[in-house]
């Protein structure tokens, strides 16, 4: 999730895409991402377990910015809102 192109970003994990982008768009999550109003979502992966998905966050976590932005543009190279 971002608030603009190469923006703040947030990486986080869930078992329902859809309905936790939603909470973010419509600010039903109190926290990190109203603060900095992350309504746009520019990257994401699909996991068939939890257990893959967290490993996969805890390490792009630790990457740099530049990682992190290289790895959305390579996907998303005009950062547009990926939320149906």
């Amino acid at each position: 999730m971002t608030n603009d192109n190469r923006g703040t970003l947030y990486i986080g994990v869930t078992s329902n895409l859809v309905k936790r982008v939603y909470e973010h768009k419509n600010r039903l999550c109190e926290g990190f991402t109203a603060k900095y109003s992350l309504t746009k979502l520019v990257y994401y992966e699909m996991f068939k377990d939890a257990e893959n998905a967290i490993r996969r966050e805890k390490v792009i976590k630790k990457w740099n910015r530049v990682w992190k932005i290289r790895l959305i543009e390579n996907n998303n190279k005009d950062w547009k809102d990926l939320y149906l």
